[in-house]
């Protein structure tokens, strides 16, 4: 998920200096809601993850 954020960032980045205003937006703004994606499913992930039971 976090190489699609990073693939939408970088259309976002390549519009931007050919100047497509729209699609600026439009990919910058999936480029931010799967990162944050991300990050929660990560933290969820270190939260829930395996945990030693030989203590």
């Amino acid at each position: 998920m976090l190489r699609y954020a990073a693939i939408f960032l970088i259309i976002a980045i390549v519009a931007a200096i050919f100047g497509f205003g729209g699609i600026v937006g439009a990919a910058a703004t999936i480029a931010k809601v799967l990162f944050f994606i991300f990050l929660i499913l990560f933290v969820v992930s270190l939260i829930t993850g395996r945990r030693n039971s030989s203590l």
